[in-house]
């Protein structure tokens, strides 16, 4: 199957992604909801997920120039990363000198013998974007994609892929015999909502590199807001990386769990790594914090008609107690938190994530 894209009219940012969340103020890492005051920028290797719906936690707005500046704040923070992102954009074109080019190149013309061996070869390629790699002893590439049962041959829709830490391994894997598809907003939408910043930092992200990312497929959705992934029964797997407290905070995961049913294949692959709250925690609050239960999300995987093949511990982090001031972005790689409790929250490591397999009925 060939990626393929759905383009549409001008768009605002799908309301779900997968990895920290922005909001018209602020933006926090892995796929998350708003930031604090206080929050560092949203981490370059994470994935966003853009709900316009928060704020810092100012009081809202009640006079018309109270209205009024905060719409000059909103519009001048947009502009800021924009340009910021045209600036980062540049110096990542910069980057890809003639030598890297042809070992990209020559790394997505490899046949590959097994799944194993390809991943090793593409996460030691210089193709990854620098401190990308320092973040696989955390995030465990192989051994998450390896249990997910994901193999060059298959067709892999990633929901909401961010900055494209997880994008940038998997494109390589399956550009020569598969196809890997992402949802995205419309780059060409209006610049006064910040999900405009999302859409185009996927856009430069995948014209960085025409031989690694020229395939890959952008799923635009028909209308603004709508959570769209692509053509009914299309893929062999859906994989969802860090993005699912977003949906449970909107109250919209039977929504989302609804449309990766209808573009998995029979028998196709739901894979989730997601930050996991403590277990019996009140789900809506939990995912405020960057986290869900993970007996809670199974439950409403399987109520939405998957069957859970498989669980693994590869992404758990017992030094992770789910119950830090910032929630899950005082953790690396964003610490959102004071300088003095940075080591503190550095000592941790990154958050303690679910592994799940699911699968659609065949």
């Amino acid at each position: 199957m060939r990626p393929h894209y759905f383009l549409s009219l001008p768009i605002a940012m799908l309301a779900f992604a997968c990895s920290p969340n922005a909001s018209e103020q602020q933006v926090k890492s892995d796929d998350a909801s708003a930031t604090p005051s206080k929050a560092k920028p949203v981490d370059a290797a994470d994935t966003p997920d853009p709900s316009p719906t928060k704020s810092d936690g100012d009081a809202a707005p009640t006079s018309e120039a109270e209205k009024k500046a905060a719409e000059e704040e909103k519009l001048a923070k947009i502009q800021k990363r924009l340009k910021d992102l045209k600036v980062a954009s540049e110096k990542e074109t910069t980057r890809w000198t003639d030598e890297l080019r042809a070992e990209a190149k020559t790394l997505v013309g490899t046949e590959p013998t097994t799944t194993a061996a390809m991943l090793d070869k593409i996460l030691a390629s210089q193709h990854r974007r620098p401190g990308n790699s320092d973040r696989d002893s955390s995030r465990h590439p192989k051994e998450t994609l390896e249990f997910l049962g994901i193999s060059p041959s298959m067709s892999v829709i990633e929901v909401g892929p961010g900055a494209g830490w997880y994008t940038e391994i998997l494109a390589p894997l399956l550009a020569k015999n598969g196809s890997l598809v992402v949802n995205s907003g419309d780059p060409n939408g209006p610049e006064t909502e910040s999900s405009i910043y999302y859409a185009r930092r996927t856009r430069d992200f995948l014209a960085s590199n025409a031989d690694l990312y020229g395939k890959v497929g952008v799923v635009i959705p028909s209308k603004p807001g709508k959570f769209e992934l692509g053509e009914a029964n299309s893929a062999d797997a859906v994989l969802i990386f860090r993005g699912l407290h977003g949906a449970a905070r909107r109250g919209e995961m039977e929504a989302t769990l609804k449309e990766v049913s209808r573009v998995l294949k029979p028998g196709g692959t739901l894979g989730i790594i997601q930050h996991r709250g403590t277990k019996g925690a009140d789900p809506v609050k939990s995912a405020e914090q960057g986290y869900v239960p993970q007996d809670w999300l199974t439950q409403q995987v399987q109520a939405a008609g998957f069957s859970l093949a498989e669980s693994s511990e590869i992404n758990a982090n017992l030094k992770d107690t789910h119950d830090h001031p910032e929630g899950v972005w005082s953790l690396p790689p964003t610490l959102s938190v004071d300088d003095k409790d940075k080591a503190k929250y550095e000592a941790i490591g990154e958050s303690d994530r679910m592994t799940l397999k699911f699968q659609k009925p065949a």
